[in-house]
């Protein structure tokens, strides 16, 4: 799968440069804080301040196997490259577990993917998925990445790519939704926002129209304008 170069197309546009990873860490009973120091400095409102702490206050959810678990899944989604390290470098399964306490609606659905892992896992080779080879574990992948899709092509016939095996449908629904989780936490988190070199807000200096675009339109700046608005004061 070339999953770097598809993933990062879909969210270059929307990357969020503000989200460090790190700040999600998973909170203990011993320090329910974890991970909410990150966010000390930051000037937050009240109210979102309350209701993330909140959230990191809760319990651990997912189990140590299903750590595992996803563990092994976001780094087959996004391993580490020439270009970055993997999305367990970048604490994406950090990430995951945050999201799934601060949106409940998301915990039986990758809890029940979780499951639904294991159980092919051991249908086709009699271990947990964290226990098969990596070869193993990317033939199971690779049945539930690609779901059938179908669109028009630049002359109006209807295409369908990709096919479902029978059974496999709800493995398809929730690789889709491991897949969003493990790009949103990846590409949000300080070693994605590197990997697609995002640099946001940075301070810069315009030094006008450049001298042939002026030529071309028969345009030239006068002294007052060069003085006041083209020539700045070099900051020492």
């Amino acid at each position: 799968m070339d999953r770097r170069k598809s993933i990062k197309a879909l969210l270059v546009g929307s990357a969020a440069a503000g989200l460090v990873v790190e700040a999600c860490k998973t909170p203990t009973s011993k320090n329910p804080q974890a991970g909410a120091d990150a966010f000390a400095g930051l000037d937050r409102m009240k109210e979102e301040k309350a209701a993330y702490d909140k959230v990191m206050a809760q319990p651990t959810f997912f189990t140590s196997h299903e750590m595992k678990t996803i563990v092994v899944l976001e780094d087959i989604i996004i391993p580490k490259d020439a270009v970055s390290g993997s999305a367990s470098e970048a604490k994406v399964h950090d990430f995951i577990e945050f999201i799934v306490k601060d949106k409940p609606e998301l915990q039986t659905p990758v809890r029940g993917g979780l499951r639904w892992l294991d159980m092919e896992s051991f249908k086709r080779f009699n271990t947990a998925f964290v226990d098969a080879s990596h070869e193993q574990q990317i033939q199971i992948v690779e049945d539930i990445a690609y779901p059938e899709i179908e669109f028009k092509d630049e002359q109006g016939n209807t295409v369908k790519k990709g096919k479902v095996k029978p059974g496999l449908q709800q493995g398809v629904a929730f690789f889709s939704t491991m897949r969003d989780l493990v790009a949103s936490g990846f590409y949000t988190s300080e070693i994605g926002v590197k990997d697609i070199g995002y640099k946001g807000n940075v301070p810069n200096q315009w030094n006008g129209v450049p001298d042939d675009v002026l030529k071309q339109y028969g345009l030239a700046y006068t002294e007052k304008e060069l003085k006041e608005c083209v020539s700045f004061d070099v900051v020492k």
